[in-house]
Parts: C-alpha cells; structure tokens; sequence
C-alpha cells in the first residue's frame, strides 16, 4: 500500500511561538502514523505528516482543520492567495 504525506507552512505571529508548540502538542492527530513539527526560522514552521494510505489522509483532513482552527489566530497570512497555510501533500514516492 503507497504511504502518503503532508507538509504544511505556517509563519507564527512574534511571541506566540511556544504556545503554537505547545498547542500542536495537544492536537488530535488520529490517523498520521508519524508526524513532526520543523522549525525553519524565528517565527515559520513546516508540519510533516506521514499516513499509512491515502484514505487515512482523507480521513484526518476534518481533524486537521480542526486543529488548525486552533492555532489560526496565532498565524499570520503567507499572503492573499494561501492565507495562512501553505499546505502540499501526495503519494510517498522514494523511502530511504
């Protein structure tokens, strides 16, 4: 079965970042079989998830808006055409 994953971009808001950590930490990530959160700079991060098929991303996507309804008063827009997240996601297509 093809493993499937996604990245989403976020920029937080200057001096929210430990409660956005701390809020990711909390959400409900049923499905995402592994999952990390990168910091790439003071305030941006990247969120990598890994899901065992592609009906198991399909699956979490209600829970992932969720939560990031919970965080989105943290975040800052990315610009007008992706808002606050810049999102990306697909077939696992090499694995080391």
């Amino acid at each position: 079965m093809t493993m499937y994953m996604n990245a989403v971009r976020f920029i937080v808001k200057q001096g929210l970042e430990d409660d956005f950590v701390k809020k990711f930490e909390e959400m409900d990530n049923t499905g995402v079989s592994k999952g990390y959160l990168i910091k790439t700079d003071d305030q941006n991060f990247t969120s990598i998830g890994l899901f065992d098929s592609e009906r198991d991303l399909i699956n979490a996507r209600p829970r992932m808006i969720g939560n990031l309804d919970s965080v989105r008063g943290m975040l800052e827009e990315i610009s007008p055409e992706l808002g606050v997240t810049d999102p990306v996601s697909g077939p696992v297509v090499y694995k080391l």
